[in-house]
């Protein structure tokens, strides 16, 4: 009888477009899922989830265009490239469905491929992201602008560590823009209607780096009329860590939801 051998654990580099991505794939016989970072965060992020899942899995992270220590820097930042990194990486790796785990801005990320790749995605869990509201505005654009600029002197000598992205002050300050633009509910909303496989949100509370008053509990309140629109789509926990703890808080919530979308 002939059967085909699992994958072996592997890392390296995933060439796209005019750059290439440091991937970690462990390989193995169990479901694939692949895990979509923060704007600016990288795939270590993940290992308390991962380690929760286990071996019965098949995970794979990356680090996003000149985040972390070996992704390559590019010419495109724009979220659209995010988007059709996770088809690359899924390419290169010979992987035709996985179930899809976003954090923050990788929740947007995972939302948006789900939303147009059905046929592969087993299903998607959006850890505190990809919640349509309108909370951007021009001066806030500004404010953005501003911080990233006077932060700029801070992130440069990290670079070399990997805990900042070697991406200018204004690139940054643009990804995080172009991110209030996607959230807005006309932008948005139809993207989570379109989504036709089990979806989980993990839900935060509390503020997060930026947010003032209660304005991301705001935001989140938004969910419950995209489950109640959509069908596929459920409030699968609301924890209670703050937005930037959930992944080192909460990694058992999130992989019980990554089973409940694969199950």
């Amino acid at each position: 009888m002939n059967t085909t051998p699992s994958p072996p654990a592997w890392t390296g580099m995933v060439p796209v477009d005019d750059t290439a991505l440091a991937v970690t794939d462990s390989g193995g016989s169990g479901t694939p899922v692949i895990y979509l970072n923060g704007q600016f965060a990288t795939q270590g992020y993940w290992r308390r989830v991962i380690a929760e899942l286990g071996p019965a899995w098949r995970h794979i992270t990356y680090d996003e265009r000149a985040r972390g220590r070996k992704s390559g820097r590019s010419v495109d930042y724009s979220f659209e490239a995010a988007v059709r990194d996770v088809g690359a990486v899924l390419d290169a790796r010979g992987v035709d469905r996985a179930v899809v785990v976003g954090w923050s801005y990788g929740a947007f990320v995972a939302a948006h491929w789900a939303s147009g790749n059905p046929d592969r995605t087993i299903g998607a869990v959006l850890v505190d992201g990809a919640q349509p509201h309108d909370w951007l505005d021009d001066e806030m654009e500004q404010g953005i602008r501003t911080v990233f600029r006077r932060l700029h002197w801070l992130t440069v000598p990290l670079r070399v560590t990997g805990l900042t992205p070697r991406m200018t002050a204004l690139e940054m300050a643009e990804c995080n823009i172009q991110v209030g633009r996607l959230a807005r509910e006309r932008e948005l909303g139809p993207v989570m209607d379109r989504i036709t496989v089990p979806t989980r949100y993990v839900l935060a509370s509390g503020t997060s780096f930026g947010s003032t008053g209660d304005g991301q509990e705001r935001i989140r309140a938004s969910v419950p009329a995209v489950a109640e629109r959509n069908p596929h789509i459920t409030i699968h926990a609301k924890v209670a860590s703050t937005h930037g703890a959930i992944l080192r808080k909460d990694f058992r919530t999130i992989a019980d939801a990554v089973r409940g979308v694969a199950g």
